[in-house]
């Protein structure tokens, strides 16, 4: 297919995303195509590692390609982001508990679904340019592809301060908050992959890897600590309001864009995921929960709308003056009954 060209170089199942001029956006079929190649070379002897990238520079991958979306769910079908979503969340656990190493290379642009095919594989490379983020929040989602996993993980409160503010993350920062493995070059990137097609080996990622640059999340840590602590949002935004810092207040600045719904959603997921029992499939259960209800009764369509159609950057957002009801939030995440997600291949 045009968007993605999948084929076996060497030792390596090669995956490349080739839709630069959409920021290597992610559609449905490409998402098939990546899970049905997996599944094949999971029983092939001659593959011993895969490797994902994408063309050009701007972005590996910068998200899902939500236009289906929008124009299905506005007709009141539901029926294909639910499908969507839950192939897409089978992918991302396929990819997280692949038997084979899985590496990927993280240029530019890792957003949303680019996280999800992008950081759950065992080798996860950056470079220079690179900015992932979960900035699900700004358009009635909360961060999912198993993105609350990683979240749930990161040091201290950090997960909830990156799910409810979309903060982009340098190769520093990705690396401290475990979205990322080893910071290398992008000039010596070409060169690994040919080590890596013809000896099938992963040791060699290491003598490529260098010190990641400083993260500029380092020195916010006690910052994020001391006001993402809270059970709600509501205890998050009282203690920001109440500071006179400009940590606050840019913080407070990035909140008043996104759905406050999205916002509670997230901060109760990760409360719910962080301990002993947390599993990826446990993460992409709790994502599903909300995704599989966010375009009838969430903000998703307003925020699509807001953001990507009318671009007028002024959603009406449910619960606009922010206090979000726990009702509200106990809805949302609901377990699903008959139709919570399955793992079965089909």
């Amino acid at each position: 297919m045009p968007d993605i060209d999948i084929r076996t170089t060497g030792r390596a199942g090669r995956i490349t995303l080739t839709r630069p001029q959409a920021l290597n956006a992610l559609s449905y079929d490409m998402c098939m195509a990546i899970d049905a190649a997996l599944c094949n070379w999971r029983e092939d002897d001659t593959v011993d590692l895969i490797i994902l990238d994408a063309e050009g520079d701007k972005a590996f991958c910068a998200g899902g390609d939500i236009a289906e979306l929008y124009a299905t769910g506005t007709r009141g079908d539901f029926a294909y982001g639910r499908t969507f979503w839950r192939d897409e969340y089978r992918l991302n656990a396929l990819i997280f508990e692949y038997p084979k190493p899985v590496i990927s290379f993280l240029q530019g642009f890792t957003m949303g679904g680019g996280v999800g095919i992008g950081c759950h594989g065992s080798h996860r490379i950056v470079g220079e340019n690179t900015q992932i983020s979960m900035p699900e929040c700004a358009i009635g989602l909360v961060p999912d592809v198993g993105g609350t996993l990683m979240l749930a993980l990161a040091p201290g409160r950090l997960g909830e301060y990156l799910g409810i503010t979309g903060h982009r993350m340098g190769p520093g920062d990705a690396i401290l908050a475990g979205f990322a493995d080893h910071y290398i070059s992008r000039a010596e990137w070409a060169g690994l992959i040919q080590q890596l097609e013809a000896s099938g080996r992963v040791d060699i990622i290491g003598t490529h890897a260098h010190t990641p640059p400083d993260s500029s999340l380092a020195g916010l840590i006690p910052q994020i600590d001391q006001f993402f602590g809270g059970e709600t949002l509501g205890d998050i935004l009282t203690g920001l309001n109440s500071d006179n810092s400009e940590f606050s207040a840019q913080t407070l600045k990035v909140m008043r864009r996104n759905s406050p719904l999205s916002m509670a959603c997230t901060i109760e997921i990760l409360h719910r995921l962080r301990g002993p029992s947390l599993t990826m499939r446990k993460a992409l259960d709790m994502e599903y929960r909300f995704t599989h209800r966010a375009m009838e009764h969430g903000d998703f369509l307003e925020g699509i709308r807001a953001q990507i159609i009318d671009k007028d950057r002024n959603p009406a957002w449910q619960y606009a003056d922010k206090n979000v009801p726990g009702v509200a939030v106990s809805k949302m995440l609901q377990p699903l009954g008959a139709d919570a997600l399955s793992f079965s291949e089909e």
